[in-house]
């Protein structure tokens, strides 16, 4: 469990890193930016001058229980990228300790504002180690997507019912 917790460490100081430097890029290119929630599905929306203006760039939307979703869900795995406005997860290769031949990475992107099944994809990628012990790219099954995708919506649906009950 210290593993997991120091990877969970790790992970919510790079979230907490990204947002705070999102803030201070809103306050330094002298356009106020700030944070409206979605009422429906949790995600945040940023806006220039605090109102999205006739004219302006459409709103950039990420629903907060899928993203904080895919951070429990893939917790084990070492985040290598994190993009909450984009909606975008790339974690590391990761290796079982059950089975050292094999290696896997994660890219999930988060493609809605609201928490529906539709507004999610992963993207499994798998190594295996050939005779030189190089790695070699190997397929991975489709339903080990599946099975993450079905994880990361449980998960999404938990946060959200947790927030209505309390």
């Amino acid at each position: 469990m210290p593993f997991a917790r120091g990877v969970w460490m790790r992970r919510v100081a790079a979230a907490g890193l990204v947002l705070s430097l999102a803030a201070v890029t809103g306050c330094s290119s002298g356009g106020k930016r700030t944070f409206h929630s979605q009422e429906e599905g949790g995600g945040f929306r940023i806006f220039g001058g605090g109102k999205a203006n006739k004219g302006e760039a459409p709103a950039i939307g990420v629903n907060s229980y899928l993203w904080r979703a895919t951070l429990d869900t893939l917790a084990f795995m070492p985040l290598s990228s994190a993009d909450p406005y984009g909606g975008v997860i790339i974690t590391d290769w990761y290796v079982n300790p059950e089975k050292p031949d094999e290696r896997f990475k994660c890219t999930v992107y988060i493609l809605d504002a609201r928490l529906r099944a539709d507004g999610l994809n992963v993207a499994v990628f798998k190594q295996s180690r050939d005779a030189s012990g190089a790695w070699v790219d190997s397929a991975s099954s489709p339903q080990t997507e599946t099975d993450i995708e079905n994880a990361i919506l449980t998960r999404a649906r938990q946060l959200r019912l947790s927030n209505i009950r309390g």
